[in-house]
């Protein structure tokens, strides 16, 4: 099955270089797949191109029942929506607004401190270790206008990851008019067990996040989902368009999530490619934590240096992503892309540092 996975990768990956020049300019800096979906996913959003005069299903029920299918969880937990970004703003907009608090930490997506800021809400960050999510910071930071708490695991943009006990612990030490959104938008590259996280959701006071985007390869077709308690979900459907997830896009959905053998292939093959590039770069002296995820953080000796990293790979048409957003300036974030693009950026960033 993974040979003829990875048979369909190749073959896929040069119909979209050869007809739409997607990957003519490579770009590290956008948390894409190098990889494009399953050819079954592609079929199906053209079958479903054909029935576009029709309204799109408001409820998701063919997406729905492949997501409960293939995770084992209940059917009537999931809400979808166009993205995880979706998903995010409208459940940080149902349960805060001005005079509360959302808890993130020091390097939680940005997109979130931009939801609660919309509502009126304050954004409050506590602080990491090490670039890694810390429990117990966390949980100094609660304060009697708490309202969210959101922590994304693995970590944007530092690829770090925190246990399952370790959330589990977490739930069990906030209050319980607190709610918990746990993103886990890069959760299929984790290897550890979800049920433990998802079963948190039917205490009724957690939300767990996922999306297409990353390990299905359908970033440009927008669809997330998540898992949320009954009491949840109906606040939250409140604050979603209806119809925004296109027919293409859940037909697309659908095939992708019930092709899981291609998807597997696709998060290994990004895996090796990733931990090459990481493990070659702390070889030349780079500071790389642990990645979880699609991408890797570079940790360079200072902001000056990261500013020449990104300009000499810029001028090899190699695009990464600048962290000053989240005082992160001096580092740098590299998606996982086509191998030969990782080498040429490894070669670059070796000869910088004198390797």
């Amino acid at each position: 099955m993974a040979v003829k996975a990875a048979a369909h990768i190749e073959a896929m990956s040069a119909f979209a270089l050869a007809n739409f020049g997607g990957h003519d300019r490579p770009t590290l800096a956008q948390n894409e797949s190098a990889f494009p979906p399953s050819p079954r996913a592609v079929v199906a959003g053209q079958d479903a191109i054909a029935r576009s005069h029709l309204y799109p299903d408001p409820d998701w029920t063919a997406l729905r029942e492949a997501i409960a299918q293939a995770h084992g969880v209940e059917r009537n937990l999931i809400l979808c929506g166009a993205g995880s970004m979706e998903l995010i703003s409208c459940t940080i907009a149902a349960f805060a607004g001005p005079g509360d608090e959302v808890l993130g930490t020091s390097y939680a997506y940005n997109f979130v401190a931009s939801a609660a800021a919309r509502t009126g809400a304050a954004y409050v960050r506590a602080a990491e270790q090490d670039f890694v999510v810390s429990v117990d910071g966390i949980l100094a930071a609660v304060t009697p206008a708490t309202r969210v708490v959101f922590v994304c695991n693995p970590g944007n943009p530092t690829g770090t990851r925190i246990r399952n006990a370790d959330l589990l612990r977490l739930r069990a030490a906030l209050r319980g008019d607190v709610l918990l959104v746990i993103d886990q938008a890069y959760g299929e590259f984790d290897d550890q067990d979800p049920r433990p996280v998802f079963a948190l959701v039917a205490r009724g006071d957690t939300v767990v996040l996922r999306t297409l985007s990353k390990a299905y390869g359908l970033a440009g077709a927008r669809v997330g989902w998540g898992l949320f308690p009954p009491s949840v979900a109906a606040e939250v459907r409140k604050m979603q368009n209806s119809n925004q997830v296109t027919t293409a896009s859940l037909a697309m959905a659908v095939a992708a999530v019930e092709d899981e053998a291609y998807m597997r292939e696709i998060v290994a093959r990004t895996a090796r490619i990733r931990d090459r590039f990481a493990q070659d770069l702390r070889a030349a002296g780079y500071g790389v934590p642990e990645s979880r995820t699609n991408f890797v953080l570079i940790r360079f000796p200072d902001v000056a240096a990261a500013e020449a990293a990104e300009r000499a790979l810029r001028g090899a048409d190699i695009i990464v992503r600048g962290l000053g957003g989240y005082g992160l300036t001096d580092c740098l974030r590299a998606t996982v892309g086509p191998q030969e693009t990782m080498d040429q950026a490894l070669r670059i960033l070796i000869d910088m540092h004198g390797g």
